[in-house]
């Protein structure tokens, strides 16, 4: 009778799995500020290893490509953290879809957004100038427009369930307006450029998003309309 041939034990180390997501954190850290300091095009993994304290090979055994360890870098930024639950899954975003009330919804949605966006601005940069040189990049770039404006969409949907948005929206116009209020290079104009704190940001972008979607108080459009 053929003797029976054991199954290879599995090893499990915290302490392995301590020092493997150590070495992650400390190579994405240096992606970044590698990135954001010389761009995209002009940044090796060499250097990304190097900046990091460790082998090209490790950087390429956990991300295999540039272009792997750039998603990688936009998944961290966008979510805060390494879960790989979408956005339309985390708690902060199911807030704004289930708060009951319009105008709250779209306070939550400006708050959320600022929070977001203070994380996401300096790695937004680099992956748009890393676009035109990296297909995988570009296709990032594409995601991330797309994802972005369906999840716009699906607040305002349920404004429109609840026959909030304006007189003569329809959803796809009131997606346009809050996409574009929302928009990262409306941010970077007035945080980047022109110096607002987001806190200012998310006070303008609150009341505009408001002002421009939400049904007015039958008392306030009276008086708008009365000689």
């Amino acid at each position: 009778m053929a003797e029976r041939v054991k199954a290879p034990r599995r090893y499990h180390s915290p302490l392995r799995q301590e020092q493997a997501a150590t070495t992650r954190g400390a190579v994405l850290d240096a992606a970044r500020r590698l990135f954001v300091r010389d761009g995209y095009p002009a940044t090796s993994m060499q250097a990304i290893a190097a900046a990091a304290g460790v082998a090209p090979k490790t950087v390429y055994l956990a991300f295999a490509t540039k272009s792997g360890l750039t998603r990688a870098l936009w998944d961290l930024a966008l979510n805060g953290d390494e879960d790989d639950a979408a956005v339309d899954q985390r708690a902060w975003y199911r807030e704004v879809i289930e708060e009951p009330d319009p105008e709250k919804q779209l306070r939550l949605n400006a708050r959320n957004a600022r929070v977001v966006k203070v994380r996401i601005a300096p790695l937004l940069e680099v992956i748009r100038n890393g676009a035109p040189v990296d297909a995988d990049v570009a296709a990032l770039w594409d995601l991330i427009h797309t994802d972005f404006y369906e999840n716009q969409r699906a607040i305002v949907e349920v404004i429109h369930r609840k026959r909030s948005l304006q007189r003569g929206l329809d959803i796809a116009t009131g997606t346009d307006i809050l996409c574009t209020l929302n928009h990262p290079d409306l941010w970077q104009l007035l945080v980047g450029k022109r110096g607002w704190t987001p806190e200012r940001w998310e006070r303008w972008f609150a009341d505009t998003a408001c002002a421009q979607l939400l049904k007015r108080p039958a008392a306030q459009t009276l008086s708008r309309s009365a000689p």
